[in-house]
């Protein structure tokens, strides 16, 4: 394939150092580590590259796959600190778990929320019927000019889904020792998001010869 021409690996190895990244909480040195188990040594800068120049692609292929999400949105930010700064990582999912988008952005005010609710709109091609929200008031100002006739709901405890989302986050940026950068921290969380909605949500559902069929399909981008 001509994405993979002079890449002296094969694309097996390429894509399976790739998944093992995303999927696991696992750093590029512990791929290698990995990889040189099953007698493949490969660098952890080689991983790392792999990882930059494969994993939005990857990411893109799965968003095309993936079905309609569902009409109810819960939407939270979470404060992520790079460089000594504080941003906001403005993530919404489905009322099945599965992650929408995220954001980041450096404010958490009604500009900042009206760029969300654009973004999410611009990607899903449609309307929720209900979005469930904090008290944050720039969400409430940024409804009334986006999405004046969905119903909110703000009590907290029907949030508790999202805060539960942002787990995953946090140990990849503990593991990470923190993000570096703003646009590494958009790049990465974008398609390790899309990624664990695939792995995560309804695979227990099916029976074990479908679900490693499902994630074997998943494993190779030809």
């Amino acid at each position: 394939m001509k994405r993979y021409k002079g890449y002296r690996f094969p694309i097996e190895v390429i894509s399976s150092a790739i998944w093992s990244y995303y999927r696991l909480t696992a750093s590029f040195r512990d791929i290698e580590i990995l990889l040189m188990q099953r007698g493949i040594e490969v660098s952890h800068e080689t991983v790392r590259c792999w990882v930059k120049n494969f994993g939005t692609l990857y990411a893109h292929q799965l968003k095309k796959k993936q079905a309609k999400r569902g009409d109810r949105w819960h939407l939270d930010e979470q404060c992520i600190v790079m460089n000594g700064k504080r941003h906001w990582l403005w993530r919404a999912i489905d009322q099945d778990g599965y992650e929408l988008d995220i954001l980041k952005q450096p404010r958490r005010n009604t500009k900042a929320a009206i760029r969300f609710f654009r973004k999410l709109l611009k990607e899903l091609q449609y309307v929720p019927r209900v979005i469930v929200i904090d008290r944050l008031r720039s969400y409430s100002s940024a409804k009334k000019k986006i999405l004046k006739k969905v119903e909110h709901r703000n009590h907290k405890r029907l949030n508790n889904c999202i805060e539960v989302a942002h787990q995953p986050t946090r140990l990849r940026e503990k593991q990470m020792r923190r993000f570096k950068s703003p646009p590494q921290a958009q790049q990465f969380l974008s398609a390790f998001g899309i990624i664990k909605n695939y792995f995560k949500v309804g695979l227990y559902k099916l029976k074990a010869k479908e679900r490693k069929e499902k994630i074997k399909a998943a494993g190779l981008f030809k």
